[in-house]
């Protein structure tokens, strides 16, 4: 079931199980956030049903149930890994119902699904009907996907689309940021650390160093100040270590009140007149909601289009009380950002390798 963030799947799939297979044993596996903020046994409370609720990062204790029926919430199956052959597991013995906002960047990613309706017996039929590798590299790249008019035939057959009419309306601008011409030639022509005052090793490493060197250039902070300035309560995301320690300097530095939500801590929104809630991408994407604000600000842009979608869509939600919801993407003319701004506007993934390949960017 496919509907945007905030649509009500939830409840949805609740009644769906509720009025077709009530007589079975319900079992939920969502995010750990979700599981542990009791969303889904609020929900289900409210309709009468009993549930066992647990996180992805377990469901392997769940690979020999049978004669039940499991709603999979998010699309945590994409790819080959244990997840994916355990979920194929469950719900070829069991009926069950996946629940997703964004189900796929790529064919591959609805490969778990198809095997799952047993449209293929494994991933390998799957690959040699439709995958095509490229021969020129060191390691599998799909160069092409084949046969792709019945992969678009099965997934309208799988697919049941949620529309709803929203009230609220999404507004993007990108705030241009300066960043440091002579350092970041430094890093491209010299391929020289300029942290740690070294040769470059690798491509990664010089794709980290752009980004580090973007991300921490003084305009970044001034705009977060101009914003909080503007806005009383924002929410703010990030993606690396660094770029926290310099948010938090400077909420501590003007006495904002400010919380967090990443691997270490897992505060919660707070509840004043003013705020900042700084949040890293991979924790805080999914599975929490905020209605007393309408802004967001994206402090670097994630490489993935469907977690920048996750993330917009935290605050816009059927039950907030805003209509116009702001997002503030914060980028630079630096050929990194550039690209990475280009892959996001296209609706697509950030491919490193892919980047350094038509930057004609080589190690030795």
């Amino acid at each position: 079931m496919v509907g945007g963030v905030g649509t009500g799947k939830t409840y949805t799939s609740l009644v769906y199980y509720y009025e077709q297979f009530r007589h079975l044993k319900l079992y939920v596996l969502t995010t750990a956030r979700k599981r542990d903020d009791k969303d889904w046994d609020e929900s289900a409370k409210n309709l009468g049903i009993g549930l066992i609720v647990d996180s992805w990062n377990n469901i392997k204790k769940y690979k020999d149930i049978t004669n039940a029926f499991f709603i999979f919430d998010e699309q945590k199956a994409s790819g080959t890994g244990a997840w994916s052959r355990t979920f194929i597991k469950i719900a070829r013995s069991n009926p069950w119902i996946m629940l997703s906002a964004t189900p796929g960047d790529v064919w591959v990613d609805y490969a778990p699904v198809f095997i799952a309706n047993n449209y293929y017996k494994n991933i390998t039929e799957f690959r040699n009907m439709h995958v095509e590798y490229d021969q020129y590299v060191k390691f599998p790249k799909i160069k092409a996907y084949h046969r792709t008019a019945l992969l678009e035939k099965m997934r309208r057959h799988i697919t049941v689309v949620m529309t709803m009419e929203r009230h609220t309306t999404r507004h993007r601008q990108m705030v241009e940021c300066g960043y440091d011409k002579e350092q970041y030639n430094i890093l491209l022509k010299k391929r020289w650390n300029i942290y740690e005052d070294r040769p470059i090793r690798n491509g990664s490493e010089l794709l980290q160093l752009m980004r580090r060197l973007t991300a921490t250039d003084p305009t970044r902070l001034w705009v977060v100040n101009w914003l909080v300035a503007v806005h009383d309560r924002v929410i703010v995301f990030y993606n690396f270590d660094y770029e926290l320690e310099a948010l938090r300097y400077l909420c501590e530095t003007h006495g904002y009140n400010y919380r967090e939500y990443n691997g270490h801590k897992h505060e919660e929104v707070p509840d004043s007149e003013q705020w900042i809630y700084l949040i890293h991408y991979t924790s805080g994407s999914e599975a929490w909601e905020a209605t007393t604000t309408n802004v967001m600000l994206f402090y670097s842009l994630n490489y993935s289009y469907r977690i920048m979608e996750q993330c917009e869509g935290r605050i816009d939600r059927m039950n907030t009380p805003f209509t116009d919801l702001e997002y503030f993407y914060i980028t630079s003319e630096a050929p990194i950002d550039k690209s990475i701004r280009e892959s996001i506007r296209k609706k697509k993934k950030f491919n490193e390798t892919i980047w350094l390949k038509r930057s004609g960017i080589e190690f030795g």
